[in-house]
């Protein structure tokens, strides 16, 4: 049984609801011309990405316990680039963007995962040949790639915040 002392919440009209709605949408497009990244941001992520794509050339390319050992470290090294530089941007911008981390960092858009997939092809496939000097190029090709890629979406975001929201 309801007492007389409840209320029922009270419900905006038409036209309270829609400046409430147009109010957030501003705040959200204000927000997001504002984020930034921390210095040397992408070319860290480049670089770790290069790293991990030789690291993987090599382990896959020329298996010895050495290289097997590089493979890992290459793995890790990304990954604590990443960690870092993620916190860096949590803490520069005090928020998370939806998507961020999984098309700048971990790299799901189209061009970085195309690039990271071409240059580790290419880079695997010049390590059974023991030309190291194109692993490196490829390597780079790959970092540069994906860094250019995590930059594009950025772009993208600032631009258009709703469509690239999850």
């Amino acid at each position: 049984m309801l007492s007389t002392m409840e209320s029922t919440p009270k419900l905006p009209d038409a036209a309270g609801a829609s400046t409430a709605l147009s109010d957030a949408e501003a705040a959200r497009t204000t927000l997001a011309r504002r984020v930034t990244t921390p210095s040397w941001f992408f070319t860290s992520i480049g670089a770790a990405v290069a790293v991990q794509i030789a690291s993987l050339a090599a382990g896959v390319g020329a298996t010895s316990p050495w290289t097997l050992a590089a493979l890992v470290a290459g793995i890790l090294a990304l990954a604590v680039v990443a960690g870092v530089q993620l916190t860096r941007f949590r803490r520069l911008n005090g928020v998370w963007l939806s998507g961020f981390v999984s098309r700048v960092v971990l790299g799901t858009g189209a061009l970085a995962s195309a690039s990271y997939a071409i240059a580790s092809v290419a880079a695997i496939l010049a390590a059974f040949g023991s030309r190291w000097w194109l692993v490196a190029i490829w390597s780079l090709i790959g970092g540069a790639g994906y860094a250019a890629s995590g930059r594009r979406w950025l772009g993208e975001y600032r631009a258009e915040p709703a469509r690239h929201a999850r």
